[in-house]
């Protein structure tokens, strides 16, 4: 059965070092369908949730190039069930994944949710579009609050996705991750300051303090 990222990934080389560490036949006896060329609700929901992601691509030499790219929760828009897209802001001005996608258009993604553990990797195509070519998109995944100057939108077409397991992925929380959780924490202690305040005034009245 078809197991879409391995399908992909696996390689002569990979094949022979699965074979040298004894693993070749946990893939090779795979039975069930793990095609993912589509994404479901959970996959456009988690990276709805999103406010980074990790992106690999290849320069004509053959180097790697992993790059950080972050924004704000839900910068990364699932168009449809096999393309997302997010708009490309000026930064260093180095254009490093700009240029190995005009030369191979493949990436690799990893989004990572540290809080739950979780983790999904995906193989697309990437294609530049100018911000003029498709003003519906550009509005799309433009950011509301024009914190950036947008340069153009990465629209990238889903070959295959898989869930990575959470073994080593240390939880991480945001400040505002930290403050949704501490909200009871501290209207718990804002009630006891009231209550605190509250006996130290009626003592005071008694004569006791």
């Amino acid at each position: 059965m078809a197991y879409g990222f391995l399908d992909v990934a696996t390689t002569a080389s990979v094949r022979a070092a699965q074979a040298q560490m004894g693993s070749a036949g946990l893939w090779e006896g795979f039975e069930s369908d793990r095609s993912f060329d589509r994404f479901t609700e959970r996959e456009m929901a988690f990276i709805a949730a999103r406010d980074s992601f990790y992106m690999a691509t290849v320069s004509e030499t053959g180097w790697p190039y992993v790059q950080h790219r972050g924004g704000p929760r839900g910068f990364v828009k699932a168009i449809d069930d096999r393309t997302l897209a997010f708009a490309d802001y000026r930064g260093n001005r180095q254009y490093i994944s700009v240029g190995n996608v005009a030369a191979d258009d493949r990436a690799c993604l990893i989004l990572v949710d540290y809080p739950r553990r979780a983790r999904l990797k995906i193989y697309a195509h990437v294609e530049i579009v100018a911000l003029d070519a498709d003003p519906g998109l550009a509005a799309l995944v433009g950011d509301p609050a024009g914190k950036g100057r947008p340069e153009r939108i990465f629209r990238l077409r889903l070959e295959a996705f898989d869930w990575n397991c959470p073994q080593h992925i240390t939880p991480r929380f945001t400040e505002a991750e930290l403050a949704s959780v501490l909200v009871p924490v501290q209207e718990r202690i804002a009630a006891l300051e009231n209550e605190n305040a509250r006996l130290r005034a009626t003592l005071d009245l008694q004569g006791k303090i």
